[in-house]
């Protein structure tokens, strides 16, 4: 008998120890690591030609103490290599665990290496060598609590790639986490019963639940092997367990009578489902269909299951639909779906509260790096006596949804007169939905601010998830033009933060000036709403005269004062990215000329620097930078008065300084205003337009002048 290893993702061990179980193995223990089992070399290959639930099988040539690394080296050294693999062979050693004295896996494998190659080069032989990439045979050494064991890589990495998988769609699952998922679901107690998966992706769950429904040996198709360059392997012995696999696998799909049916809206990810089935040889017993989740209908009967894993809402612009998708699912399984059992996977569990369902059953397992659940449902009576006691999603129920509405009938009159095209919409005005809602045109952003540490973390996504759904209802605009960003306090940083990159722009009009506007790479998008008034009045005061904007990101009030007849305008930033936007603005407003320089440049530096003389400056500068471009950290509070100083150096005498800053709780100093013969004139009510009176802390404004 020998000693093996298999491995597995989070979740799955169970079922895995069922699995080696049923397959005839002893001693069989389930542990955090996986799952210890005793077999012959025979049965040891069955389980390598069977098992759905492992990634890889392991069998044991050794062990022994290692509390450090000496004691590791004389541990490796008591194992035959000789006896495990031919030095003309490669190899590598995976080095698992660590200790006090052995604290990383590169340490740990390198000293086993040592061991391995000593232990050639004292029979006088030429020692082998490593491959990392692609050895003949790989070694494990597994530490724990000072106890180390060292195994052949008996079945080979990924066991779970069962090689059908041409493409795959956007975020597939891994073969043996689509085999725990169906096993968990219920359907395999009854096969007669249909199994839909309405958002399918590329096919992996259909595909392996006809394997699984099939009792196929998934290794048949398995091209390498990682005991193939192992001397005690047989190959005798492989090859039989390998045909009566063969035989009994054919056998089983060739009998097979299944109801499976797969939808998916992506007409190109149905294409890749459809191969992915014709590879695995299932293509017969699959149907796919090109549909929307939202307008599922039941076409299958009385009874069956429903199982899918539908997006996480990861993705910029997946949340908005995917929320819609719940509450309308929920809907729909409550009336087409009776008898059902339903079975959703996801690694965002609060999604599944917009369903309105009670789950009778929960498994956790990992996506990868994820914390994932599958979630089982029976649509009963029962849902439906507790469906009408639940809370709805009404909008006159909604606090959220009615606060929104009138906030729009507010507005609506001003819009109209003043032709704003972008404007604030919701700005936290019930703290419970702690969000900022703005309107681009045809689009909506959301803007989820980071809520206080005393509040729970699925109240928090609960009630963005009714924002959500209520948003693009009440504003009647479609799902995929709904944008949600995550606001928080930027520490050490620039205010300005990229954390997308998909270059897409729209064109919008303020005031008759066009501006490029990205609602998704950026947290900002190009066009400060808060400011629409500061650029009328900058721009007012500019006609006819020199202006200097600093700190002028993608220089709106450049633009504005440009097209309201400024003599000249210089914009600086320290951006290219976005000086080279404020130049776009400019081309699409046929604004173009040696009036009109773009500076990049420190700011701070340059002004420091300058020589010239403005009729006009507008200083709007980050709360903190610490810009890597920068000599030194930048914060308006502590420095505001030095860049005032250094600002009335190039203001002309009987110029005028706009200074702004949005900083909560921002105090200028008067004194030194004082000192610096200044009067300093606080505009901030004036530059507030009317989507930002309730905020009375978005920014700060003074009109600055020589005494």
């Amino acid at each position: 008998m020998h000693q093996f290893l298999a491995l597995t993702s989070p979740g799955i061990e169970i079922l895995l120890a069922e699995e080696i179980s049923t397959l005839g193995a002893e001693e069989v223990v389930q542990k955090p690591e996986g799952v210890y089992f005793s077999a012959s070399l025979a049965l040891g290959y069955q389980v390598c030609l069977y098992t759905r639930f492992a990634t890889r099988v392991l069998i044991k040539i050794g062990e022994g103490v290692s509390n450090n690394k000496d004691e590791l080296y004389q541990s490796a050294s008591t194992i035959n290599w000789s006896e495990q693999f031919d030095p003309s062979n490669t190899f590598s050693i995976d080095f698992v665990g660590k200790s006090e004295e052995i604290r990383n896996s590169q340490f740990g494998g390198l000293t086993v290496k040592d061991a391995l190659v000593d232990h050639f080069r004292n029979q006088g032989v030429d020692r082998p060598s490593v491959d990392k990439t692609n050895p003949h045979i790989r070694f494990q050494a597994r530490l724990l609590r000072q106890q180390v064991v060292f195994y052949v890589d008996f079945s080979g990495r990924g066991l779970f790639q069962r090689g059908y998988r041409e493409h795959s769609g956007a975020a597939p699952l891994k073969e043996h986490l689509a085999a725990a998922i169906i096993k968990r679901s219920g359907w395999l107690d009854d096969i007669s019963k249909p199994l839909l998966d309405p958002m399918c992706g590329s096919g992996t769950v259909l595909i392996e639940a006809c394997f699984m429904a099939a009792k196929y040996a998934p290794g048949i198709d398995r091209k390498q092997w990682g005991f193939e360059y192992w001397l005690k392997h047989s190959e005798q012995l492989f090859n039989e367990e390998l045909a009566k696999a063969s035989v009994a696998s054919t056998k089983g799909l060739s009998s097979l009578s299944l109801t499976l049916l797969g939808k998916d809206i992506d007409e190109g990810v149905l294409k890749t489902a459809k191969q992915n089935a014709k590879n695995a040889g299932v293509e017969q017993h699959i149907s796919f269909e090109h549909a929307d989740i939202n307008a599922l209908t039941n076409q299958l009967g009385e009874s069956g299951t429903m199982l899918f894993n539908p997006p996480y809402g990861e993705r910029i612009g997946e949340l908005p639909e995917l929320v819609e998708n719940f509450v309308l699912l929920g809907q729909t399984l409550k009336r087409e779906f009776q008898q059902w059992c339903v079975a959703i996977f996801t690694g965002n569990t609060e999604l599944l509260t917009m369903l309105k369902l009670a789950s009778f059953k929960r498994y956790k397992f990992k996506n990868g790096p994820i914390d994932c659940q599958l979630a089982l449902y029976n649509i009963d009576d029962l849902q439906k006596a507790k469906d009408k006691d639940a809370p709805q999603f009404d909008q006159k129920n909604s606090d959220f949804a009615n606060r929104l509405l009138k906030n729009k009938k507010n507005l609506k009159n001003w819009l109209k007169k003043e032709e704003i095209e972008c404007y604030r919409l919701y700005d936290a005005d019930i703290p419970e939905y702690n969000v900022a809602i703005d309107v681009y045109g045809e689009y909506i952003v959301i803007q989820e601010y980071t809520a206080p540490a005393n509040i729970e973390t699925s109240k928090v996504a609960k009630r963005l998830q009714e924002v959500l759904y209520f948003a693009p209802k009440i504003l009647e605009v479609p799902t995929d033009k709904v944008v949600l960003k995550t606001r928080s306090k930027q520490k050490g940083s620039n205010q300005y933060e990229k954390f997308n990159k998909s270059k897409q722009f729209i064109i919008l009009k303020e005031y008759g000036a066009k501006f490029k506007i990205n609602l998704w790479d950026y947290l900002d998008t190009g066009l400060f709403l808060d400011h629409r008034k500061t650029r009328q009045i900058v721009a007012q005061k500019a006609k006819g005269r020199s202006l200097l904007n600093l700190f002028a990101y993608t220089g709106s009030v450049s633009l504005q004062a440009a097209l309201h007849g400024a003599s000249s305008v210089t914009t600086v930033d320290m951006s290219n990215t976005y000086l080279s936007w404020g130049q776009d603005n400019f081309e699409l407003n046929n604004l173009t000329g040696h009036k009109y320089p773009f500076i990049q440049a420190d700011c701070l530096k340059w002004l420091k620097e300058c020589k010239q003389k403005f009729d006009i400056i507008f200083v709007d500068p980050p709360t903190f930078s610490n810009s890597k471009r920068m000599e030194d950290s930048f914060d308006v509070q502590r420095d505001h008065v030095s860049l005032i100083a250094d600002a009335l150096k190039c203001l002309a005498e009987n110029g005028e300084l706009i200074f702004t800053n949005n900083k909560r709780n921002f105090k200028i100093d008067a004194e030194a205003m004082d000192t610096l013969g200044v009067k300093a004139k606080s505009i901030t009510e004036l530059t507030r337009d009317k989507d930002f009176l309730r905020n009375k802390h978005i920014h700060n404004s003074w009109l600055i002048t020589r005494k």
